[in-house]
């Protein structure tokens, strides 16, 4: 508990280097909201821990051995264990292909710094489900460039989108920016909690598992 009584975040941190792991711990231990209650060097421990622990929240890292931080991903989500929050370089984007597929509720670079790294976990922790603005606009931007190497494997049909009410529409376009529910409330004047029920709604309807997976959705089809 935080010293007004509010529940802390508790997070699994997965990371195989020991040096990188003990240094997210320390960057997250220090904040007073947030509770590191396990640690994990590969994606077994992880998935495993996580089913013992059940954390609200994993960081996860992509390249992890035994099980790679993209399978782990797609355990802890598909079980419903926790959140899952992802450490990449962006160096490789397939790796960060699989785990937005897999259902990861946000992405995270390695070097951010310690309080931008604090702030992307309370910000999925409160259902944002999506993280640093800066950082999802460049993920975006990296997996909606027609000329990257390497793109989604199942490219969305514009079809997808006609179940969606115009306001559900505007929603994913506001999400496809990069916005936050706060953001999306002011740029469409509507309640915050407004618009937290249009994006359940719409990822319902298009059968996504996450606020990133229908960003770069928006993107693709260049709602």
């Amino acid at each position: 508990m935080t010293g007004n009584g509010a529940p802390r975040v508790r997070v699994l941190v997965a990371e195989d280097q020991s040096a990188v792991r003990a240094g997210l711990v320390l960057i997250l231990g220090s904040a007073p909201d947030i509770e590191v209650v396990g640690e994990a060097g590969d994606g077994e421990e992880a998935v495993r821990l996580a089913r013992l622990l059940r954390p609200d929240l994993v960081l996860m890292d992509v390249q992890m051995p035994r099980l790679d931080g993209v399978s782990a991903t797609r355990q802890v989500v598909d079980e419903g264990l926790a959140d899952v929050l992802v450490l990449t370089t962006f160096d490789l984007d397939e790796y960060v292909f699989g785990a937005l597929r897999a259902g990861a509720a946000g992405f995270l670079l390695k070097n951010t710094d310690a309080r931008d790294l604090i702030e992307a976990v309370r910000t999925v922790a409160r259902g944002e489900g999506m993280i640093a603005p800066a950082v999802t606009r460049r993920l975006i931007a990296e997996f909606a460039a027609p000329s990257r190497p390497v793109r989604a494997p199942d490219a969305p049909d514009p079809a997808v989108l006609d179940v969606l009410t115009r306001r559900e529409r505007e929603v994913l376009s506001c999400l496809g920016e990069g916005l936050s529910n706060a953001e999306i409330a002011v740029r469409l004047e509507m309640a915050e909690a407004t618009v937290k029920t249009h994006v359940s709604r719409l990822l319902g309807k298009l059968e996504l598992r996450s606020r990133v997976q229908a960003a770069v959705l928006a993107q693709e089809l260049g709602v």
